[in-house]
């Protein structure tokens, strides 16, 4: 395998756990990005993501911290922490320690993630993690869906951009999932820091039909590096959510989720479709965990366009680089 190449601290939304995984009342270690973190629930059901070490001697906050109401408090000396990680109770002194702080991560919940805003330059949010239901304004809803399926893979050396590139690789289809045909782009939108995909695409069919009889398609949306939705349309109803979140300088989580539209199907069979579309996503994070990143790439000539945007697009979420 490869150490990715790329920077492994791209500013955006990254997905640090399920929500069901962070239960009120509950306190739940992560590590992301090279930090030990803690996501706790408070009594409101507010979630905070916060470095995981107490300010006051260092204890870890994920190994017996608790929560308190609407902070987290010290399992060494019940010094409590607030969601915007400011002391507010020292419980054997009169006054909280007003002078320290712990760092505290922009958090936003949606299609059953918590996600978490890094920044090593310490900006706000300057977009909106995609909802897979209503960033796509067709009126949709999880009610409309059977459960989520998930997949989750652990520390593999791959980075979130070989994913978001996957989004304008036309050719691999046709080896790595076996499709009849190549698919055709007809939506390349790398204006902003939400981007937008669309291609036409079947996964049923011979090799002898045209991409002119092809009435089916995807459309993507990938907000930043971290988070990337897609709807289906023309063949099975599903949206799926891929979120790529870096672990330390060399490898990556991986997690995947899929809904599969209620109708017409009963719940055994959208299941049965659901492992199915996971089952080719693992076709190309087996790809994509042995892969080396090459720059610049060898590319067709057909290739150039897609590559060369979504690459210009992704140095934006590099502090370490230059923009434009």
């Amino acid at each position: 395998m490869a150490k990715p190449q790329l920077p492994m601290k791209p500013t955006g939304w990254f997905q640090i756990a399920w929500s069901d995984e962070v239960e009120v009342g509950a306190v739940r270690t992560v590590k992301y990005f090279g930090e030990e973190m803690v996501a706790w629930r408070a009594e409101s059901g507010a979630v905070t993501v916060m470095n995981a070490y107490c300010e006051h001697l260092g204890a870890h906050l994920g190994f017996g911290g608790h929560v308190v109401g609407e902070t987290i408090q010290c399992p060494f000396h019940g010094w409590q922490w607030n969601a915007a990680g400011h002391n507010v109770c020292i419980p054997y002194q009169d006054r909280p320690n007003r002078g320290r702080r712990i760092r505290t991560y922009p958090v936003t919940e949606r299609n059953e993630a918590i996600y978490i805003w890094h920044d090593v330059e310490g900006r706000e949010p300057f977009f909106e993690a995609p909802d897979v239901f209503a960033s796509f304004n067709d009126g949709s809803s999880a009610a409309d869906y059977y459960p989520q399926q998930r997949l989750f893979r652990e520390t593999l050396e791959l980075h979130p951009q070989y994913v978001l590139e996957n989004g304008v690789d036309f050719a691999h289809f046709k080896f790595v999932h076996q499709t009849p045909i190549v698919p055709v782009f007809t939506r390349h939108d790398f204006a902003a820091p939400i981007s937008y995909v669309d291609f036409t695409i079947t996964f049923e069919g011979s090799d002898q039909q045209s991409i002119d009889d092809v009435r089916s398609g995807v459309e993507a949306i990938n907000g930043g590096l971290g988070i990337a939705v897609t709807k289906s349309w023309g063949m099975i109803d599903n949206r799926t959510i891929s979120a790529v979140t870096p672990v330390d300088e060399s490898t990556s989580d991986v997690r995947f989720m899929v809904y599969i539209g209620r109708a017409p199907w009963n719940a055994e069979r959208a299941n049965a479709f659901g492992d199915e579309v996971i089952r080719q996503f693992t076709q190309d994070i087996h790809i994509w965990s042995h892969q080396r990143y090459s720059d610049p790439p060898a590319l067709a000539t057909a290739e150039y366009e897609g590559f060369t945007a979504i690459r210009k697009w992704a140095m934006q979420f590099y502090p370490e680089t230059p923009k434009g």
